[in-house]
């Protein structure tokens, strides 16, 4: 079977190599000739709106997946294959007010929001839910961008000159206490693999690093039940993600991400089953691998310069990953995980290499 991706970044290479033991082959179409993907499989370079590409594409794959969620879906049609997951979730997590609507209705508690198209809405809007809040773009909004915090009426008019050319939504401020992520895999079969809850910690609106498992038991049931209710309702086949502010004990949902996820890269030598070996299993049509954690796991992200490599692996027990990129500030070059034997160990661990990978970062 060949799996067609469309994106050939980081997260599609890390798809191929995790499918390649289990005998799938892999096809990617993708924007750059220079793609991380390009490394490991065929690359299509072409335009996402390029239907002669997405029908060869489509041609050359039994069936196509995502490694980036802001592919235009109109153009799909042209694969001519099956598309998993489906384009309806894709659509969802396309437009910040798709996603609203859809945590509302499934009983999945998200913040109070508005969905915004002129100035005069967002003054009233900030009026309804008050300040500080959060403008964001409805589209294409991913680590840190395409958002603006509002804290005071007199910046209401900022906030509008620099997102508001397009549409926007306006959601209460969030004063929360950490960020988490969930992320689980459904089948074809229907049947459901859900991983340990990840705490995420963030700088410049970029994660930086994460560690699983985390948090209580009740609050692991809690973010599994709300994210069987999307993989449910959408049917899903593959990996989903949902990611949650905790606020005084709650859940809250921030957004949804129909593909694996970078807070899942700590699942390639922390769990039994990787993110990605469960994405395209399930694509393939494949029975889903245990999630279960085999340590205490931290991942750290490489931010815009990768360190000497010699240097990183002195460190027992490292495991290295290196995306094939350019250096170029603010672009993820690639990670670095570690699996321990309690919480301790492993935080001791990343205290120890932050002031090098993430002198930024600050941790309790």
């Amino acid at each position: 079977m060949t799996i067609g991706v469309m994106g050939g970044g980081q997260l599609g290479r890390m798809l191929a190599l995790a499918g390649y033991p289990l005998g799938l082959d892999f096809v990617f179409l993708d924007r750059s000739p220079s793609a991380p993907a390009g490394q490991v499989a065929p690359l299509l370079c072409a335009e996402f709106t390029d239907r002669q590409r997405l029908a060869e594409l489509g041609a050359r794959a039994d069936v196509v997946t995502f490694d980036w969620e802001n592919v235009p879906v109109e153009p799909l049609d042209a694969l001519g294959c099956p598309v998993r997951p489906s384009l309806a979730a894709l659509a969802t997590a396309q437009d910040r007010a798709r996603e609203k609507r859809l945590f509302e209705r499934l009983r999945i508690p998200t913040t109070r929001w508005r969905s915004i198209e002129s100035p005069r809405q967002l003054a009233r809007a900030a009026r309804a839910i008050g300040m500080p809040g959060m403008l964001k773009t409805r589209r294409l909004g991913y680590d840190g961008k395409g958002q603006a915090l509002v804290r005071t009426s007199d910046g209401l008019e900022e906030a509008w000159q620099q997102l508001g050319a397009v549409p926007l939504i306006y959601e209460e401020f969030v004063p929360f206490d950490c960020e988490v992520s969930i992320i689980g895999a459904r089948g074809r079969n229907g049947d459901t693999a859900i991983y340990p809850l990840c705490l995420n910690s963030h700088a410049g609106g970029m994660l930086r690093l994460t560690r699983a498992p985390f948090g209580s038991a009740r609050l692991q049931r809690l973010a599994a039940r709300y994210l069987h209710r999307a993989l449910e309702h959408f049917r899903y086949v593959g990996v989903l993600t949902l990611e949650f502010f905790v606020h005084d004990g709650r859940l809250i949902a921030n957004e949804m991400a129909p593909r694996v996820h970078n807070s899942g890269h700590w699942t390639i030598e922390g769990a039994v089953t990787s993110q990605f070996e469960n994405h395209v299993r399930a694509v393939a049509g494949l029975p889903l691998g245990t999630t279960r954690p085999r340590g205490h796991c931290a991942m750290i992200n490489l931010i815009g310069e990768l360190p000497p490599r010699a240097r990183l692996l002195a460190h027992p027990g490292l495991h290295l990953h290196e995306y094939g990129k350019e250096s170029r500030p603010g672009r993820k070059l690639g990670h670095c995980t570690f699996v321990a034997a309690s919480t301790r160990a492993r935080d001791r661990w990343v205290r120890g290499l932050l002031p090098e990978l993430a002198p930024d970062l600050r941790i309790p």
